[in-house]
């Protein structure tokens, strides 16, 4: 059976260079339409078909993802 996962953005960090939208195979994380309270429109994940590989924790530079296995 597959992992699945979820996926949080700290959005005080997330400065929106959007390299975890770049890398993620299943295209699960987007570019959120509000700003954060830093001003910035940082990542967001969809809500659906993480896979837990964590290539958006691994190339985050702000250290802004955390990815829960479910």
């Amino acid at each position: 059976m597959p992992k699945t996962g979820k996926m949080e953005v700290d959005e005080t960090r997330c400065k929106g260079c959007y390299l975890c939208v770049s890398v993620c195979p299943k295209k699960c994380i987007e570019r959120s339409d509000k700003f954060s309270k830093t001003g910035y429109y940082p990542a967001k994940y969809k809500g659906s078909d993480c896979i837990a590989c964590l290539s958006c924790v691994k190339i985050c530079p702000d250290l802004a993802i955390k990815i829960y296995e479910i």
